[in-house]
């Protein structure tokens, strides 16, 4: 380890950190590099996209503090059986790294986890040590994003939010069965336990924000992005409704901001029982869509498995459109007389166009014309709405009507 310059360092472990998928990626290609998959590159390892409070994209340089771990979570490529390559920042490289990529303005903050070494705590310790340094000794201002050690001491937890402006703590598998088989030396009970001194602390600085108001001292600075963490697809045999169980759970128990959903990837010398290919990229993405109708469209668990089979999601459609296709009686849906809560439920309607249409109405009646204004997917609306110059008639009782918006065969081959 110590014969790797800094760059042979980074070079291993950007590359071990693409796997911890809580940290979003905007998809990007303004900064690619891949002729080289040299650290620039934004699809691959080394640069990620995640959000800040105000809702502004930023580049993060993505990486590990160290890719050693004492943990042997059969999953993952860093346990510590595994024959990869192995490295170690001290606190110090990160920080320089860290700099040097910021003032050449190839990105704006930081997204550090590691492997555990020596210990929870230690290995907490040296992850706090690098957001200190930033802050206190060099005065970052950037976006700082930290992996919390389950585990470690609640206290350096709260140091950890201090300096970071998001912390995120990995459930890595959805059940608790599954947690037991593929990594016992992980305790679920110790991950919720680090996740709840979040939460706790950051109702702690919400109560002190209030005490201002009535002239007591501002409240100290705690990761204002929240809480986030991972959940890896497909590794076992969870389904998605065990997934969105678990999400349902995490989102009310620890006020997420955000659920990453990761496809498992198959690794070198893996056991047995794991998958030998990964699962479907599709089912990803329906989880995340499905995610989204949980927490911004106002769907239960229950509802959006209404539309799949046997506990899976349909790969075929999207959530909202199966779930549709099982509510026909709900349809077709007056565009100008439904409230908020019914038009976020009609197939092809986001948010933005919603209140697009809500404040568009109370200036007049919305026409077909105008929903071609308001949004861009007219032509899935047509079976599910009404305005004065559109009825759907018999559209909305077609029986071919799935396979209107089924993407063609060859298409969801390949995305499978």
């Amino acid at each position: 380890m110590s014969g790797k310059s800094i760059l042979q360092k980074l070079a291993i472990l950007a590359d071990a950190a693409k796997y911890d998928a809580s940290c979003a990626s905007s998809g990007t290609v303004r900064r690619d590099s891949t002729a080289t998959k040299g650290i620039g590159s934004t699809e691959g390892m080394g640069i990620c996209h995640s959000y800040a409070p105000d809702g502004r994209c930023i580049s993060l340089l993505k990486i590990l503090l160290t890719n050693f771990c004492v943990y042997d979570c059969r999953f993952c490529i860093n346990r510590a059986s595994s024959n990869v390559a192995r490295a170690r920042f001290d606190p110090q490289e990160v920080v320089r790294l860290t700099l040097d990529f910021y003032k050449r303005n190839y990105v704006e903050g930081l997204f550090l986890s590691s492997g555990i070494i020596r210990s929870e705590d230690y290995t907490m310790e040296q992850l706090v040590e690098v957001a200190r340094l930033l802050r206190e000794e060099h005065r970052f201002q950037g976006y700082i994003h930290l992996k919390t050690i389950a585990g470690a001491d609640p206290a350096l937890i709260a140091l950890a939010g201090i300096y970071a402006d998001r912390l995120s703590t990995n459930v890595e598998l959805p059940t608790e069965a599954g947690l037991a088989s593929f990594a016992p030396e992980k305790k679920p009970g110790v991950i919720r336990k680090t996740m709840a001194s979040v939460r706790t602390r950051e109702a702690d600085v919400l109560d002190a924000a209030k005490g201002r108001l009535i002239g007591k001292a501002p409240p100290p600075r705690f990761a204002p992005a929240g809480q986030s963490t991972q959940m890896i697809v497909g590794a076992d045999g969870a389904r998605d409704d065990d997934i969105l169980h678990a999400a349902t759970n995490l989102y009310s128990g620890y006020r997420l901001r955000r659920v990453y959903y990761s496809a498992y990837s198959p690794i070198p010398d893996a056991s047995s029982d794991l998958p030998p290919v990964r699962p479907p990229l599709m089912r990803e993405h329906r989880l995340y869509q499905a995610d989204w109708l949980l927490r911004f469209y106002g769907f239960e668990r229950a509802e959006i498995m209404a539309g799949g089979r046997g506990g899976m999601l349909d790969l075929a459609i999207d959530p909202k459109l199966a779930w549709a296709l099982q509510q026909r009686e709900s349809f077709p849906v007056d565009i100008n007389r439904a409230p908020r809560e019914l038009l976020l439920r009609v197939p092809g309607l986001g948010t933005r166009a919603v209140d697009r249409i809500v404040a568009a109405r109370r200036l007049g009646k919305v026409r077909l014309g105008d929903l071609a204004k308001l949004t861009a997917s007219v032509k899935k609306l047509l079976p599910f709405i009404v305005t004065p110059d559109w009825r759907p008639g018999k559209l909305t009782d077609s029986a071919d009507l799935r396979a209107r918006f089924a993407p063609p065969a060859e298409q969801l081959t390949l995305a499978l």
